[in-house]
């Protein structure tokens, strides 16, 4: 569907006024639409996943760890496929509010793609640079978004995500690969020179704020120079009618499962050109690790 054909259809939850500025600006922050009784399910599970990453000494397909992680003080940087991993959260995506908000922007019939929990630990949990996330994962178009849970408060310090406004629209985008033909999944720091970032908009929110981002929306997260560690929740959602034209690099089980509404009879195709990822077939780790060059030789172009 068109944003035109979207908007065009009454609002579940948001207002209008919320809708047109999602479609102007590529994101948008809905401050404590979560309830208490979420937040303290969504809170115990995410504590139980730390507890197992503890016997975890280095990363694997379903615990991204920080290379100084130990089992008396873990360090995560990414839990993937949390759906899978603890009840709650697949709970949460198909029960709770988030589907219906996300209906309001990409149509009555929405799709899941893949959920992750990230962290950025108390003093220093890492960075994550400016990117966009359509070409992780390309689809026929550019519905898919992602929205972030923050299941504690999340102020400057905790290392909030950040956004470029309106730069969903640019055409072309930027690329994710470097100079030398890999994939980075970030943008080159020429390509970041660029950009006004001072334009920026850092989405900071009490426990049980939403932050939902266009897949072609700029964005990026500075270190949690706090004391308190920053857990986000995410989850990407798409319209029924947007079908993924590569692998799937985090594999999840609830892949293409309807949350609402009915599976697409057709696929709506955007005319703007896609950048492709790698051929991620043999494997995915994390963004952390590919934008700190961690994995060079299995990022590299094919």
């Amino acid at each position: 569907m068109t944003p035109e054909q979207i908007l065009a259809i009454p609002p579940r939850v948001l207002t209008q006024s919320q809708r047109e500025f999602y479609f102007s600006e590529g994101y948008i922050l809905l401050e404590r639409i979560i309830g208490d009784e979420w937040l303290k399910k969504l809170r115990a599970a995410t504590e139980e996943l730390v507890e197992r990453s503890r016997s975890v000494a280095k990363s694997d397909k379903v615990f991204d760890i920080e290379p100084d992680h130990r089992p008396d003080a873990p360090r995560l940087r990414r839990v993937s496929n949390p759906t899978e991993h603890h009840p709650v959260f697949w709970e949460y995506i198909t029960k709770g509010p988030v589907p219906d908000i996300v209906a309001d922007l990409v149509g009555p019939h929405v799709k899941f793609h893949h959920s992750k929990l990230n962290f950025k630990w108390a003093k220093g949990g890492e960075e994550v640079k400016w990117h966009y996330d359509i070409s992780f994962w390309p689809h026929t178009n550019y519905s898919p978004l992602t929205i972030g849970t923050y299941i504690y408060d999340c102020g400057p310090d905790n290392g909030p995500l950040m956004v470029m406004p309106k730069s969903h629209l640019m055409d072309p985008m930027p690329s994710q690969y470097n100079s030398a033909g890999a994939w980075t999944g970030c943008l080159s720091d020429e390509d970041v020179r660029r950009l006004d970032l001072e334009k920026a908009v850092t989405l900071t929110g009490p426990a049980g704020s939403l932050t939902l981002h266009n897949c072609r929306t700029l964005h990026a997260s500075p270190k949690n120079l706090s004391d308190t560690g920053r857990p986000l929740l995410l989850y990407t959602l798409t319209s029924a009618d947007a079908f993924p034209y590569t692998v799937n690099p985090i594999r999840p089980a609830h892949d293409q499962a309807i949350l609402r509404g009915e599976r697409a009879a057709w696929a709506h195709h955007d005319p703007r050109p896609c950048l492709l990822p790698p051929d991620w077939s043999g494997g995915y780790t994390s963004i952390f690790s590919l934008q700190q060059e961690e994995e060079q030789s299995s990022a590299a172009m094919m």
